[in-house]
């Protein structure tokens, strides 16, 4: 079990644009994905992305099988390693709701996202992901591959009387959140 340090907001290689992975089912990328793996969990994250551990590589890993305690009202998101996202939105509708960042660590802000996206990349073996999401699944989605192209969500933040500490916005998860 490896876990890595996460970088902070501030720090300028979260601001780059990371890398696409040239090379598949190599020891290399699967241990960048182990490591994600375990630093996710380690940090009760929903996802997490390379670059967010300082790896420069397009290389983002979300969802889980279990309930996670930092979003405890939110549905189950298959567990993807996704590799060289491409994310297109399915129409124009989109909605707010509140992200939290373990790259920005003890802050919730309400973020705008497209509703509903198609996303295309592939596995850590270079098998093709091909899906469409919706809701919750698509926010993480969209918010973890923001990471790769140097984005952090209060960029996409429209109205700051939305944005404030997670202990003070909602008290009954932000122990969760500061593990």
């Amino acid at each position: 079990m490896t876990i890595q340090t996460i970088l902070k907001m501030g720090d300028p290689r979260l601001l780059r644009v990371a890398q696409p992975v040239t090379q598949f089912d190599t020891p290399a990328l699967h241990q960048l994905v182990q490591d994600l793996r375990d630093t996710m969990k380690a940090a009760n994250g929903a996802g997490i992305a390379a670059p967010q551990i300082g790896a420069d590589w397009q290389v983002v890993i979300f969802g889980s099988n279990e309930r996670n305690p930092r979003y405890p009202d939110r549905p189950l998101v298959p567990p993807t390693v996704l590799v060289n996202p491409v994310i297109t939105p399915l129409g124009e509708e989109e909605e707010s709701d509140w992200e939290g960042c373990l790259s920005v660590p003890g802050l919730r802000a309400m973020v705008p996202r497209w509703r509903r996206i198609h996303y295309r990349g592939m596995d850590e073996f270079g098998q093709i992901i091909d899906r469409e999401a919706e809701g919750f699944h698509a926010r993480v989605v969209q918010h973890e591959c923001d990471h790769v192209w140097g984005k952090l969500y209060p960029m996409r933040v429209r109205d700051f009387t939305q944005f404030g500490y997670t202990d003070v916005l909602f008290p009954e998860i932000s122990a969760a959140e500061d593990d």
